[in-house]
């Protein structure tokens, strides 16, 4: 028979996705409420490498001015749980308790709040367990590979009311909220094409063939690693290259494009693409792996109630020549906006005399710096405590402690959902998506994607 936390657990993570407050009953921990001058208490779900490369120096960076601690660690690998006992009773000044499972750290009671760091299939899934026990969230991009995690994840955030942060650190650029508020106050005119790449010269990324060796299935909890997804044979390749494999990443569009596209949805205010179109392969990198090494998506984007409308948004990326690096190119009639070198330039657009000839309102763009605080985006696979994702957690922090909305919210989580399933959809079956908006499924050959 079950006991009273796996029912409410069960509930949570296979049923609608409701909090246990929307379900009448008392969470399995108790929050505390915490008053203007306590103390934040910190859990790290997942001590990965994007965890103490840049997300705990970025924590550390404001914990103290913004009165947060880090009090335990939990992760179903020994080795990891206690690399990050070590880690952060260093950091912290004080020890950490390691927790073997979320089920040992949510039964602290002083916890408030957690940063997700774990696999990106498991994102939601770790999303829904936090907010079920009352914990505000910190969680790593993509949000969610499927649409059924992705719904049922959106439903425990929103009903939840705690406050929720994905890691699209753009969203706290000042050169990126340069640009929006140029395009929102109607500047730019019309976006009619966006270019975006993200290009690196890097074989090891993605891998860890020493760790591979060195790991047993003994060390670690491979069934609740799983979280949801279709049984597997034990594989440590999946277990810590886990971003070269379907079904537990999408690869490049989970774990780059995601940042990039969500700005369209953030700019233009649009929710999820139209269409899209993908192809790529495994063209350099033939390592066993089974996700794209080399891909580009093509996708349209447009108002619901005008299909006449809209835009063209290209992305494409490769693994195994860096030229070009990063690009993000708005177009209009009027010129361009490039945020790598953040600029606006009339670029491209519609010169005086052209729209004199044609009976036609010239709208070109001045020459302009987008933001005297420009913030660069880091591509390295170690981007340490990067400027971006500095101002992010701490806009996080800050909004766990104000009690308000965060920069990169539940719904900007579920917007780039949206759109990697999407471009994954197409990629895998070589058909044309499109979004169900009734059923909120991401549609190929006239029916869901799933798994």
């Amino acid at each position: 028979m079950k006991s009273r936390r796996e029912f409410l657990k069960d509930s949570l993570l296979t049923g609608a996705g409701v909090t246990l407050t929307a379900m009448g009953l008392p969470a399995s921990s108790y929050a505390r409420i915490i008053g203007a001058n306590d103390r934040v208490n910190v859990g790290l779900v997942g001590f990965s490498d994007r965890a103490r490369q840049t997300l705990l120096p970025c924590f550390f960076n404001n914990n103290k001015e913004l009165n947060f601690d880090i009090i335990a660690v939990s992760d179903i690998w020994n080795r990891r749980r206690e690399e990050g006992k070590a880690f952060l009773q260093n950091k912290a000044g004080h020890d950490i308790k390691a927790c073997i499972n979320n089920d040992e750290l949510y039964k602290m009671k002083d916890l408030d709040a957690v940063i997700i760091a774990t696999a990106d299939f498991q994102h939601a899934f770790h999303t829904i367990e936090a907010v079920g026990n009352r914990m505000d969230v910190y969680c790593e991009k993509p949000f969610a590979e499927t649409m059924d995690d992705a719904r049922k994840a959106l439903k425990a955030v929103k009903a939840s009311g705690k406050i929720f942060q994905v890691g699209t650190q753009r969203r706290s650029g000042d050169s990126y909220h340069a640009a929006n508020n140029f395009i929102k106050e109607g500047k730019f005119g019309p976006i009619t094409m966006v270019e975006m790449t993200w290009n690196v010269n890097q074989p090891g990324r993605w891998r860890r063939p020493a760790l591979v060796n060195e790991i047993r299935e003994s060390d670690t909890d491979w069934q609740r690693f799983l979280a949801g997804r279709p049984k597997d044979k034990w594989d440590p390749r999946k277990y810590l290259e886990y971003r070269l494999f379907w079904p537990y990443s999408s690869g490049i569009f989970g774990q780059w494009m995601t940042h990039q596209i969500d700005t369209v949805h953030w700019f233009s205010g649009l929710k999820h693409p139209r269409t899209a179109v993908a192809n790529g392969g495994i063209y350099m990198w033939k390592d066993g792996r089974t996700n794209a090494d080399t891909i580009t998506a093509v996708f349209e984007y447009g108002p619901e109630n005008d299909p006449t409308s809209g835009f063209q948004v290209a992305y494409s990326s490769r693994f195994s020549n860096s030229a070009g690096g990063t690009k993000e190119m708005y177009y209009s009639n009027g010129g361009t906006i490039d945020i790598d070198k953040n600029k606006i330039a009339p670029t491209g657009g519609l010169t005086e005399r052209e729209a004199q000839e044609m009976g036609l309102h010239a709208n070109l763009l001045p020459e302009m710096t987008l933001s005297t605080n420009e913030t660069k985006v880091a591509t390295s696979a170690n981007m340490g405590g990067d400027p971006l994702t500095n101002a992010h957690m701490r806009n996080w922090m800050q909004s766990v402690r104000d009690r308000k909305p965060t920069n990169a919210p539940i719904e900007a989580a579920y917007s780039h959902s949206i759109a990697l399933i999407m471009a994954n959809a197409a990629f895998r079956t070589g058909q044309k998506a499109t979004f169900d908006e009734v059923n909120q499924e991401v549609i190929v050959g006239g029916k869901p994607f799933l798994l």
